[in-house]
């Protein structure tokens, strides 16, 4: 019995180090709060806020979700069960479930932050400064920065290929994605005045989150095919700025058939076609619902 503690020490510090090294890849801010702490303080960084009993159950739920990330990504989702996550974290499977309502709230952990974040992002934007314009910035600049919300960044193929090997995680993420979307739509709905029955919100989210979605979409099939970020770089913001001047300026005129003079508009030739990639034909693109 005594050989078995270091081996379960060890295996907490593996599962620890791989938690917190991909999954900081994949979060930009704390978790959401546990139980009896407030959502708002948490979400918002304002950890400080918390008294120390908050503190603690908030550092408690970092340190589960961290070690079931590295067991979840070293051994696949599906083959990681709740009372492997106690035992690693060596904590009673009772208290997981008191953080995490289900097993996938484990993997994503940050989702009430996912799904506040391009609402959030809509209304910070720049006095002037249009919905288009704003995620083609925000896009643009995440790929310079390696944000972990463009897939452009050392370990989101590890990632993305965890939940496309698992039909939970991939329902749990479109629908994350789908809460996402509705709530920047909402938030387009307020801020322009629409009326209930005016699709125009929903339709513009559903298109802001299809160029994203597509783009983080391609970056991930061609790092699983097994491209360099630095190869693919130049053609990736190539089809960034082109996804983004369909989305500003419309499809009115592309993919008009020669030969026919219906008055419609002209075809459009303002940009070169991206750069077809020269790497090798990649497998099919992983329906990972981001």
């Amino acid at each position: 019995m005594k050989d078995r503690i270091p081996r379960m020490a060890d295996e907490r510090e593996r599962s620890r180090r791989a938690g917190r090294r991909t999954a900081g890849e994949q979060r930009s801010a704390p978790g959401d709060a546990p139980e009896g702490a407030p959502d708002d303080a948490a979400a918002s960084g304002g950890v400080e806020r918390l008294g120390l009993r908050e503190r603690k159950k908030l550092e408690t739920r970092r340190r589960i979700s961290d070690i079931a990330t590295g067991l979840f990504l070293e051994r696949g989702f599906d083959n990681v069960t709740i009372a492997d996550v106690a035992r690693a974290a060596d904590v009673s499977p009772n208290t997981v479930f008191n953080y995490f309502k289900t097993k996938e709230d484990l993997f994503f952990d940050r989702q009430k932050e996912v799904v506040e974040d391009a609402a959030r992002a809509f209304a910070d934007r720049a006095p002037g400064e249009s919905a288009a314009a704003l995620f083609r910035r925000r896009f643009l600049e995440g790929l310079d920065a390696h944000d972990h919300r463009t897939g452009f960044h050392e370990g989101a193929e590890t990632w993305a290929r965890t939940i496309r090997e698992s039909h939970a995680l991939i329902a749990k993420q479109l629908e994350i994605g789908h809460r996402a979307q509705r709530r920047l739509a909402d938030r387009l709905a307020d801020e322009t005045g629409a009326d209930a029955g005016d699709v125009t919100p929903r339709i513009v989210a559903a298109m802001i989150f299809a160029v994203q979605q597509t783009l983080i979409g391609e970056i991930l099939e061609r790092t699983a095919a097994g491209e360099s970020l630095e190869e693919m770089r130049a053609d990736v913001h190539a089809a960034a700025e082109r996804a983004y001047d369909l989305l500003e300026h419309g499809i009115g005129g592309y993919a008009v058939k020669p030969g026919g003079d219906r008055g419609g508009a002209e075809p459009d030739t303002a940009r070169p076609a991206v750069p077809h990639r020269t790497s090798q034909a990649s497998p099919p693109r992983p329906d990972d619902g981001k």
